[in-house]
């Protein structure tokens, strides 16, 4: 049991140390291509963060056809969102907090209010869409179709983010890369550092999946506690982290976007998956997270609506519904 904390440790240690690098390349990568905040945050940053949590599910269910597995894929693939829109906001406020109050920034946030209602909007629309989706699910061929049209849907958004595209990075830290083998910032070396970033993100999340699944059965959890709480802890570190980091630096718009982005990308390609392999029936522990994380992105939207800001004490909301989903799993 000391071995899989320790572990533990090394693994949170891994993802925190790529985390950095991954966030310093992805600007970089972003500046080259001469793309604004809100792409780099809400597309690229997103996109490559949400890789692991995107596997899981997708092994699980292809791999292992038994029921178990089923349960297991599709609690991962509804823990996602769950996740992003629950702790990670909760994470992100906190983060603007403590950093106000060490006097390395002030509570408000700078983040692009179009970029983050966007993002909440399609995730509202296509995650609340295959959510409903549940409840016809003996009606397969309609249910196939739905998915095509929702995975269609990202490329709408795609093409909404790159058109709405805002200010571009600015304030960049030299590319690591460049520092470490005294060479021009290049995309070749640009990307070969992404790559290593990335590398680094999914053994991490591999690594404290793993010794966590250990630790969970000397402690007796179920397997689906564990792949919709736990599991998604891991593998959603890299926006927590990510994002932690960007607020650090006044960042706010590629800090949010990251988790938005990845909320809009998690409701699209794993959900269809879940959809089109699996029987795609949510219930119980699955339908009340899917539930919470419509309710924490619609309290969210409609707060940025109203008050025309981003508020760190708002995003403190999210950590309650977080703690009640807890307290229905266990109590």
């Amino acid at each position: 049991m000391f071995t899989d904390i320790l572990m533990v440790g090394a693994s949170l240690a891994l993802i925190l140390l790529s985390c950095f690098i991954f966030t310093n390349g992805i600007e970089w990568f972003g500046k080259k291509l001469n793309m604004g905040q809100g792409v780099v945050g809400s597309i690229f940053a997103a996109v490559g963060t949400a890789l692991p949590e995107t596997i899981i599910p997708i092994i699980a269910i292809l791999y292992y056809t038994d029921e178990k597995a089923n349960e297991i894929g599709i609690g991962a693939i509804a823990g996602a969102p769950f996740m992003l829109g629950t702790l990670a906001f909760f994470v992100t406020g906190l983060a603007v907090i403590t950093y106000t109050m060490f006097g390395k920034r002030t509570l408000k946030m700078t983040a692009d209010q179009k970029v983050i209602t966007r993002d909440l909007s399609y995730f509202l629309a296509i995650y609340g869409v295959a959510v409903l989706t549940t409840f016809i699910h003996s009606a397969v061929v309609f249910k196939d179709i739905i998915a095509v049209v929702l995975l269609l849907s990202y490329i709408l958004y795609l093409k909404r983010s790159f058109s709405d595209d805002c200010a571009q990075c600015e304030d960049l830290d030299p590319l690591y890369a460049s520092r470490i083998f005294k060479v021009k910032t290049s995309m070749t070396w640009i990307v070969v550092q992404l790559l290593l970033a990335l590398a680094g993100i999914i053994y991490g999340a591999h690594l404290f999946v793993e010794y966590v699944e250990d630790l969970s059965t000397i402690l007796g959890v179920a397997p689906l506690v564990l792949s919709i709480i736990i599991t998604p802890i891991a593998t959603e570190l890299p926006e927590k982290l990510n994002s932690v980091i960007w607020t650090g630096r006044k960042k706010d718009t590629l800090a949010l976007g990251n988790i938005t982005g990845a909320m809009v990308f998690q409701s699209c390609f794993p959900v269809v998956f879940g959809m089109l392999f699996t029987p795609w029936n949510l219930k119980g522990i699955t339908l009340a997270s899917a539930i919470l994380a419509i309710a924490s992105a619609s309290f969210n939207l409609v707060w940025i609506k109203v008050r025309k800001t981003v508020n760190p004490f708002a995003l403190l909301f999210s950590g309650v519904l977080y703690v009640a989903f807890l307290l229905y799993v266990f109590l």
